[in-house]
């Protein structure tokens, strides 16, 4: 499928943020072509001109003025929270490589979040910044169920990513996200990567307007010993799986000394802040 590409001019590449852990975000696309069936960010499309699906279409963002290094000293930036930095057009147009080459040197903490193995390319950048973690979405093993859950790179390119952001003293974070019930192994997926993980961050399947349908309707379809369970999280609202979840991911990663982030309760913690 054809993916409608358009530049568009932008003022500034920082945002202030409402994530609970930045400060600023940096988005260098609008859109992305991953096209994840589970994708929150789909309400972007609002404020665009497109008419086209989430994932048909991507914006390049072009910014000739410099990111104000000064300003981020001593905080948080995150690339990135509605599009993947790294997804294909990266590699045609370098949006992000330019941006990490004002941020090299930039004394905040950078966190990267991605699905794609593209971020390998630019090695040479992420070794010279002395606070980064890297974060690579993983959350299956089943590289069929991904293939229907995403249109990135493999998961066995991305945990070839890892490893190689690790070899290379790279701090690592595996991101399951968004945890799917019943689909998700934590355990088999930390068992398989442990060794070149530095951090784990746990998130759950949220599901919310028009792709709440799509992720039920592939469950029922595909995976229908599950469609009790999701009836019971997703239309009775009921949030035992999750409290139980979480329990036994505190138990698992705590008696193997594993260090992790729970999110779960993402929605809590962006409210916390903005409240402060």
């Amino acid at each position: 499928m054809n993916i409608i590409e358009k530049e568009i001019q932008a003022t500034d590449y920082l945002t202030k943020s409402n994530l609970p852990s930045s400060d600023y975000v940096i988005n260098p696309y609008v859109g992305c072509p991953h096209g994840c069936m589970y994708c929150y960010a789909r309400f972007m499309k609002r404020f665009t001109n497109h008419s086209e699906k989430w994932g048909d279409f991507i914006d390049i963002k072009k910014c000739s003025k410099n990111i104000n290094i000064k300003k981020l000293t001593g905080k948080t930036v995150f690339l990135s929270s509605v599009t993947d930095c790294y997804n294909r057009y990266e590699e045609k147009y370098c949006l992000t490589r330019k941006i990490l080459e004002q941020l090299q040197y930039a004394d905040c903490t950078i966190n990267i979040s991605t699905k794609s193995d593209l971020i390998l390319r630019d090695i040479d950048f992420l070794k010279k910044m002395k606070d980064l973690k890297v974060a690579m979405s993983v959350n299956t093993l089943d590289e069929n169920v991904k293939n229907d859950m995403d249109k990135a790179s493999s998961i066995a390119d991305r945990l070839y990513a890892l490893k190689e952001l690790h070899r290379n003293n790279i701090y690592t974070v595996l991101f399951m996200s968004p945890i799917i019930p019943g689909l998700t192994d934590f355990r088999q997926i930390i068992e398989e990567s442990a060794h070149f993980i530095d951090e784990y961050w746990m998130e759950n399947l949220n599901l919310r307007g028009e792709y709440k349908a799509s992720i039920l309707n592939y469950i029922n379809e595909k995976f229908p010993q599950y469609s009790e369970l999701y009836k019971s999280i997703y239309v009775k609202k009921d949030n035992g799986y999750w409290e139980s979840l979480s329990m036994e991911i505190e138990e698992y990663c705590k008696s193997r000394n594993i260090n992790y982030i729970n999110f779960f309760y993402h929605d809590k913690l962006v409210q916390k802040k903005s409240n402060k």
